[in-house]
């Protein structure tokens, strides 16, 4: 269990504090809109209306004591900018900032960011991935060539095991898992064998991943 500090509480904070709260964090959450702090309190463990620019405010809050501050500010650059600083000034261990467009991604990690996250764009990466896919039924991008699919199996490998079909030498790809009705099994051997209601968790390039899935 962390201590989170968040930072914003739009769409993007909201569904944040949601899931922070589901994994079992503590969160305490700064917006400057009352309405949006009272949306969000069910998932927080304390809330503060409060300008995140303003130094005395934010040094009331002890950031040293938060493992992790997210600032999830997404109409206002400025602030969020101003935010980012002002928490690696007064101590942040790990500061974690949403942009809103590439140039802000820059700014940020100039001004303090330790990670920048860039939802639209994420987004927009796995939309054109998963639905430009007939057979691509999840995806999890690793980096600029590299991700995580969740693949049907085809119907020639049905039947067959992954020794067998000889995967990584002739697919160049790694099966990490398979799941069949939504049950997943990560204890993979050469003697795993693929069923026609599995669907399987594949780690490569999406290059291979479209040459032999044809994604």
């Amino acid at each position: 269990m962390k201590n989170v500090l968040l930072i914003g509480l739009g769409r993007f904070g909201r569904h944040a504090a949601k899931r922070l709260d589901e994994l079992g964090h503590q969160v305490m959450a700064v917006d400057v809109d009352e309405k949006r702090v009272d949306d969000a309190l069910p998932y927080l463990t304390k809330a503060l209306i409060g300008d995140s620019t303003d130094y005395a405010f934010m040094s009331s809050l002890g950031i040293r004591n938060f493992d992790l501050c997210i600032v999830a500010i997404g109409d206002d650059f400025q602030s969020s900018l101003e935010t980012t600083s002002l928490l690696k000034e007064l101590g942040a261990k790990m500061v974690i900032s949403r942009a809103a467009r590439t140039v802000h991604e820059k700014f940020l990690l100039r001004n303090g960011a330790d990670e920048v996250v860039y939802p639209e764009r994420q987004l927009a990466n796995w939309t054109a991935v998963r639905y430009t896919a007939d057979h691509i039924l999840d995806y999890i991008q690793l980096d600029g060539s590299h991700g995580i699919f969740e693949i049907s199996v085809p119907p020639e490998w049905v039947g067959k095991t992954i020794g067998e079909l000889d995967i990584r030498k002739k697919y160049q790809v790694n099966v990490m898992g398979t799941k069949s009705h939504g049950e997943m099994n990560l204890t993979i051997t050469p003697d795993t064998l693929l069923s026609a209601d599995n669907t399987m968790l594949v780690l490569g390039s999406i290059k291979d991943v479209q040459k032999h899935f044809g994604i």
